[in-house]
Parts: C-alpha cells; sequence; structure tokens
C-alpha cells in the first residue's frame, strides 16, 4: 500500500512538471514573422508555405506576414490562401508602414487572415480581376472572371467574420478603403501604429478559426523572430523582376552570339549560356508569352544581316523594332511591376544592337579579309619562273626559290601569278600581261 502511494505521488509530481514545463513554452513561444514586400508570385507563394511549415515545427504562437504589394498572380494567390486557411499556427497579416498598401491580390490575403490589421495611414483593396496585359476584357470574359473571384473572396471571408459584401465590392467595383474605413465595415480586425501595438492589443484575445476551433493569443513578453530567406530565395527575387529578367536574357544571346563569331573565346559563350539559363529559369515562374522570344530572336537575325548585307540600316532598324517589341511583350503581368519598363527595353534595345551590328560587322570583314601569312598568305602573289615550267619547275617569289607546277608549259623569265599552295609547291598560272601598243611618231 505505502509503495503504491509512493509510486502515485511521484507520476503525480512528473504530470505536474510536465504540465508545469509545457505551460512555460506555450508562455514563451515566439511569434515567427515574415516580411512579404513586392508582387505576389511563386516565389513569394513558396516563402510563405515554408513558413507556415517552419511554425508549426518550431510551435510558435502565431506566423506574422507584414505585407505590403500591388498584387501579384491569381495562381500564387490562391495557393497562399490554402496554407493560411489551413496552417496548424494561427495567421496575422498586418500591411505596415504607413504610407504603404495591400492592394489587388493582396487584399484577398488580407482578408483570409485569422487576425488581419492595418498600420494608420496604408489601404487595401483594388481586386477586381484584369487579364496579365492590363487590357480590356469582352464582357463575357469579364463576367466569368468577376463572378470567380467574388467566390473566391466569400468562400472564407464570412468565416473569417469579415463584412462579405464589403468585400465583394471591392472585387466588383475595384474599391479601395483606408485604414480606418477598412475597420469601420469590418474589413479588418485591428489598426495598430507598430508591431509592439498590434501584439499588445491581441494578447489575451480569443478568436475562432476557419475550422471553427477556439484559440487565444498569449503574447505578453513575446518576441517576434524574423524567418530569414534562403539564398535561394534573394536570388531568385531578383531574377523576379521582369527588367532583370529580360536583361539577362538579351545579354546572354548577345554573348552566345560573340562566341559563334569568334570561335574558341570560350568567356562569352560561358557567360551567355549562364545568363540564358537563369533568364529562363525566371521566365517558367512568371507569366510570359513565347511569342516575345520569337521577336527578339528575329531581332538578333536582322541585326547580322545589317553587318553582313550593309542594307543601310534598315535592317538594323528592324531589329531595333522587333527587339523592343519582345522584351516589352515578354512578361505578361497582371500589375505594372510585373512587367517590362518602356524604359528598360530601350535602353537594353538600342544601344545592345548597335553593339551587336558592330561586332557583327567587324567579324565579316576579319573572315572576308586576305590571309596574309603563311602558306596561304601567297595565294595571288606575282613571281618569276627561274626554271621553265613543264610543267614542273622553279618560281622565285618573296626572296625565294619555290618548286611550282602549271597546268601550261611556261618558259624562264616570264611572270606568274600564285593561285594555290600545296605541299610547299606553288601551283602558277602566266600572268596576263598587258599589251603594249607601239607609238606613231608624226
Amino acid at each position: 500500500m505505502r509503495r503504491a502511494l509512493v509510486s502515485h505521488a511521484a507520476l503525480s509530481r512528473i504530470a505536474i512538471a510536465v504540465a508545469l514545463f509545457l505551460a512555460v513554452r506555450t508562455a514563451s513561444a515566439d511569434v515567427l514573422k515574415i516580411v512579404v514586400d513586392g508582387p505576389i508570385h511563386p516565389l513569394v507563394e513558396e516563402r510563405i508555405g515554408r513558413a507556415v511549415q517552419e511554425a508549426e515545427r518550431s510551435h510558435a504562437e502565431a506566423l506574422l506576414i507584414e505585407l505590403r504589394t500591388p498584387g501579384g498572380l491569381v495562381s500564387s494567390t490562391r495557393e497562399i490562401i490554402h496554407d493560411i486557411l489551413s496552417s496548424p499556427v494561427p495567421v496575422i497579416i498586418y500591411v505596415t508602414p504607413s504610407g504603404s498598401n495591400a492592394a489587388s491580390a493582396g487584399f484577398y490575403i488580407l482578408e483570409s487572415a485569422d487576425v488581419a490589421a492595418m498600420a494608420p495611414g496604408t489601404n487595401t483593396g483594388a481586386a477586381h480581376p484584369v487579364l496579365g496585359s492590363g487590357e480590356t476584357m469582352d464582357p463575357v470574359m469579364k463576367e466569368k472572371l468577376e463572378n470567380d473571384a467574388a467566390a473566391l473572396m466569400r468562400s472564407y471571408s464570412a468565416k473569417r467574420g469579415r463584412n462579405v459584401e464589403v468585400a465583394e465590392s471591392a472585387v466588383r467595383q475595384s474599391k479601395s478603403f483606408s485604414a480606418d474605413e477598412a475597420l469601420n465595415q469590418h474589413l479588418i480586425d485591428y489598426i495598430a501604429k507598430d508591431q509592439s501595438d498590434l501584439l499588445r492589443q491581441l494578447d489575451g484575445k480569443t478568436i475562432t478559426r476557419f475550422d471553427g476551433s477556439k484559440f487565444t493569443f498569449h503574447l505578453s513578453g513575446t518576441n517576434a523572430r524574423l524567418y530569414p530567406m534562403t539564398v535561394k530565395e534573394n536570388i531568385l527575387s531578383a531574377l523576379m523582376d521582369p527588367n532583370i529578367t529580360v536583361l539577362l536574357l538579351i545579354v546572354g544571346f548577345v554573348a552566345v552570339l560573340l562566341e559563334f563569331s569568334h570561335p574558341g573565346a570560350i568567356i562569352p559563350g560561358v557567360v551567355g549560356f549562364i545568363a540564358i539559363l537563369l533568364a529562363f529559369y525566371a521566365i517558367n515562374l512568371l507569366p510570359f508569352r513565347s511569342i516575345a522570344l520569337v521577336l527578339i530572336l528575329s531581332a538578333f537575325v536582322l541585326f547580322v544581316l545589317e553587318a553582313k548585307f550593309q542594307t543601310h540600316g534598315v535592317a538594323g532598324l528592324g531589329g531595333i523594332v522587333l527587339m523592343v517589341l519582345g522584351a516589352l511583350l515578354l512578361i505578361d503581368g497582371p500589375i505594372p511591376e510585373m512587367r517590362v519598363s518602356i524604359w528598360t527595353a530601350l535602353g537594353v534595345s538600342l544601344p545592345l544592337g548597335g553593339i551587336t551590328i558592330f561586332l557583327m560587322t567587324i567579324a565579316f570583314k576579319a573572315r572576308m579579309r586576305k590571309v596574309k601569312t603563311g602558306e596561304q598568305g601567297m595565294v595571288g602573289e606575282i613571281g618569276v619562273v627561274t626554271a621553265a615550267l613543264a610543267p614542273a619547275g622553279k618560281v622565285f617569289v618573296q626572296g625565294e626559290i619555290w618548286n611550282a607546277i602549271s597546268t601550261q608549259n611556261i618558259e624562264a623569265g616570264r611572270r606568274v601569278v600564285i593561285k594555290n599552295v600545296e605541299n610547299l609547291v606553288l601551283q602558277v598560272e602566266p600572268l596576263r600581261e598587258p599589251v603594249l601598243q607601239p607609238t606613231v611618231a608624226n
């Protein structure tokens, strides 16, 4: 009996210790934080997915996403919303700092959060769907995209406690809202001047998650731990800029073209190959038009034709026009930040077009220039027969006597022209010298 009591007491103490440990661990759990600053695309989708997994693995109290974006791709937005709605850890989205916004795709993401907050002086909304090029849609396509986007918004905003009617107006009528307007119309939950203020307001608050479960925040003394970008993400974040992508692609084509025109240079070929691979990797993640690649390649064809045939600038000008059009059409993004700037297209096309034509002209002239060294350098030279050719004999040329052959007999003293050199034997023909007409004295 005594042993049973001792064993029971020991088990009780262990249970209490475990409970205290878990309570301390829960109380001291950090908030995991990431910053999304820029267009929404597959790289952002991957970062948020990794952050959700890391928050679950590290038993974070919540995942805080600082959001400022002009919008982005619908496909990536849908995946991000899926990650947020299915996250085992509450997700807090905070539009900050003052002066920034969460427009278009950013509005959809903001409304999907367990807690939506904005800093004073920020805005959100303008979530009407547009085509990649931003052009006007026909009525049927416009209605289809509107209905689909509105249904997406309704599918989760009501369960998040948001104002569905007002949220849908941002989709159908492109309405935008300031932080105060968004709070008053129940599109967001809090306005906070900074991160500390937001965590202070949330401490002790109970929310209803998407699956209906209740969760109470314990954020007193909590730190927001920044989840850094990986090396790959830092590199790709630069490549995902359409202006960088088109620059890499065109410079890569120029470098490869130089390698073909100057075989053995090696460095241009390697640099061009790497640049093209990086550009295609980024293009694979971005919406692009394949016809734009055809236009850019056609531009280089016209540059080569200009250098070879000297079309007085017609082919060169056509190549520059095609390159500008190809650069502008290459990335088919839904917002200006995901398209190539006109200034980038002109700034790349004009100088590269001129440089390419110049270099190709030099290459073609070098190939057409007569060889002046070695055996081939003797072709076309004039020599004098020192031993009659019948058909073999001797020829004096460039200060030396050479063995020579001819297809016809040539007597000594005649001048000959060298047509070819093979195995140190000259192949010659008699030089046709002008016949001098005798003059008659008056």
